[in-house]
């Protein structure tokens, strides 16, 4: 119900396409709007002093951005780049604002989303201090495969075309590192490629390649 009630709402404003790569909004940069995404994929990345990129989430269709912002006008140190054509709604702040108070069970959805991204991001950095590489990667897959796929017989093809490196950003690790891994996941017949898309074959197996309980995964969902 509040999905629909927020199609509703963002249908009255323009469509905004971006190509695959384009920069929808630069870190510290003012928002126009609240962005609401109809179709595509958004990364949404951090820069470190020495220029290396760690990607934060990725953003997909309904979901809305930046959300912090919206509610208290705080301008988050983040650049959020289109992983495929995406197209996005973009309404007034205080447009949505008024919109988002005025329907409690809108304002209950954003808020348990903001909360469970931070669950998700707090059990994120845990598993990336404790996992060694391969588990890093194995759960990686396995959050997106779960977020992200499509079941077709006994594969899940992944709908956002992620490269190694885009992958590597995911994770925490070098593009090298995450090559050699995933090598190894692809020699165990857990994953495989179609295309540009990557494809988990055995998505049971590949969950206790990851070492990820039930528990674990749906908390590591919310931050990817």
């Amino acid at each position: 119900m509040a999905q629909q009630e927020l199609d509703r709402f963002f249908n009255q404003f323009k469509l905004k396409e971006y190509k695959k790569k384009e920069t929808v909004l630069n870190a510290g940069q003012n928002p126009s709007g609240v962005f609401y995404i109809k179709r595509g994929y958004i990364r949404v990345y951090r820069l470190s002093e020495e220029g290396e990129e760690l990607s934060l989430i990725i953003l997909k269709p309904g979901d809305l951005f930046p959300v912090v912002w919206g509610e208290s006008n705080f301008l988050e140190n983040c650049y959020f780049e289109a992983l495929t054509t995406t197209a996005v709604y973009m309404a007034p702040r205080e447009l949505f604002m008024h919109f988002a108070q005025s329907n409690p069970e809108i304002y209950q959805e954003l808020t348990l989303l903001a909360l469970g991204r931070l669950d998700g991001f707090l059990a994120r950095i845990e598993y990336m201090v404790f996992g060694n590489a391969y588990t890093k990667v194995a759960s990686t897959l396995l959050v997106c495969a779960n977020r992200f796929g499509d079941k077709n017989g006994s594969d899940v093809v992944l709908q956002v075309p992620l490269t190694h490196k885009d992958i590597a950003t995911l994770v925490g690790i070098t593009r090298e590192t995450t090559c050699l891994e995933m090598k190894k996941l692809e020699k165990k017949g857990l994953i495989s490629h179609r295309g540009r898309l990557l494809v988990v074959k055995d998505i049971a197996k590949l969950s206790e390649e990851s070492l990820l309980d039930s528990g674990s995964q749906w908390r590591l969902g919310n931050s990817l």
